[in-house]
């Protein structure tokens, strides 16, 4: 399923992606991987969350610029991975990403999502407050955060 209402397009991923998902991830991470040594290889096990779980991916002119990986479990869902390639940041397709995968869990009976965020990325915590998410606890390195939905 593609979908076109607004730019950038989202569709289901396949194992053809995999080799830009990981090109995708890799790109998005790599500011903050030179200053949280902590944080784990980020794009490791693609196929088996593209056969496992849902992950869908952002399209422009046909070329893959972001990704979100949703795991569910009956009525709790898990963000997994959300990514988009820092050259198409600010453009809307993290925040259409986050929308469609809040719409698959719920269509799929889950009632909230959950992710972990690392600690050294304040950005992102505040991003998802932004969003509508909210602090669940901190432990180590990770935040949890969580949103009814």
């Amino acid at each position: 399923m593609t979908i076109t209402n607004k730019d950038p397009a989202i569709r289901r991923a396949n194992l053809q992606d995999m080799n830009a998902l990981k090109q995708c991830i890799d790109r998005a991470y790599a500011p903050v991987k030179t200053r949280l040594s902590d944080l784990p290889d980020v794009s490791a096990g693609l196929e088996s969350e593209i056969t496992d779980n849902v992950v869908y991916v952002a399209e422009t002119d046909e070329k893959l610029i972001g990704c979100a990986i949703l795991a569910i479990d009956g009525e709790l869902a898990q963000l997994v991975n959300i990514a988009v390639d820092p050259e198409y940041g600010g453009r809307g397709a993290g925040r259409r990403l986050i929308e469609v995968i809040e719409t698959h869990a719920r269509d799929m009976g889950a009632i909230e999502i959950q992710l972990a965020t690392h600690i050294g990325m304040p950005e992102n915590v505040a991003l998802y407050a932004h969003l509508g998410w909210s602090e669940t606890g901190r432990s180590g390195s990770k935040v949890g955060m969580s949103k009814p939905i």
